[in-house]
């Protein structure tokens, strides 16, 4: 078990690396002066967006792919394998641009986070403290030897928690007529439901966790 997880980290570390590189690529053929300020959202009127969507799902069918190979027999260990490989692959995706590009340069700079189905905008902190979240849980959840597993209440604390990140992320484009994006520069982030959204996500980790101990009293 613990052999999966370590080769589920390799694989999310070197898939990091590749979507890093291209990140790289698109920065250098999109803002030639400075590839290292991304905005105002100059690329939104230059590139192809079918092509870019198509990468993002195609990325996270890789995801899903391979945390079913995995070879866990329960709905949990794969969910905590899928969220491992992402939260992994999101979180070293930005090590390997601060390496390869010293991006990013301050703790709160904004980044453009997905466009799935609409742009996601919000400082790249924020992403990245929800991937160790994942990252965490996954692999805590993928290596204890007893069983895990979400109740309906975890559920719902968690997809609600979910749902509140996904507002807070895609709150600021809302903010300006579509095309006015490509002249956006970021401005307020709604802290407080973004705060909110990551502690029901532990919540329902850490209910997780209880369920385990509650289960193991029981017998």
């Amino acid at each position: 078990m613990n052999n999966k997880v370590l080769w589920l980290f390799i694989y999310s570390v070197a898939m990091a690396l590749l979507e890093s590189a291209v990140v790289v690529y698109m920065r250098r053929l999109y803002y030639p002066e400075n590839p290292l300020e991304l905005f105002p959202l100059r690329f939104l009127n230059q590139y192809d967006p079918i092509l870019e969507i198509s990468r993002e799902v195609s990325t996270v069918l890789m995801i899903l792919a391979v945390a079913f190979l995995a070879g866990y027999e329960t709905w949990t260990r794969r969910f905590a394998a899928f969220v491992f490989v992402f939260g992994t692959w999101d979180l070293f995706y930005y090590v390997w641009l601060k390496v390869l590009m010293d991006w990013p340069q301050q703790w709160l700079e904004w980044d453009v986070l997905f466009l799935i189905p609409m742009i996601w905008l919000g400082p790249w902190i924020c992403p990245a403290l929800i991937a160790l979240l994942f990252m965490v849980w996954g692999g805590w959840a993928m290596s204890t030897p007893r069983e895990v597993c979400f109740t309906k209440r975890s559920t719902l604390v968690f997809v609600l928690g979910a749902l509140f990140g996904l507002v807070a992320f895609m709150q600021p484009p809302l903010t300006v007529e579509p095309d006015a994006l490509i002249d956006y520069v970021p401005g307020t982030f709604w802290w407080p439901l973004y705060g909110v959204s990551v502690s029901m996500m532990a919540l329902a980790f850490g209910m997780t966790a209880r369920a385990e101990e509650l289960n193991v009293a029981s017998k």
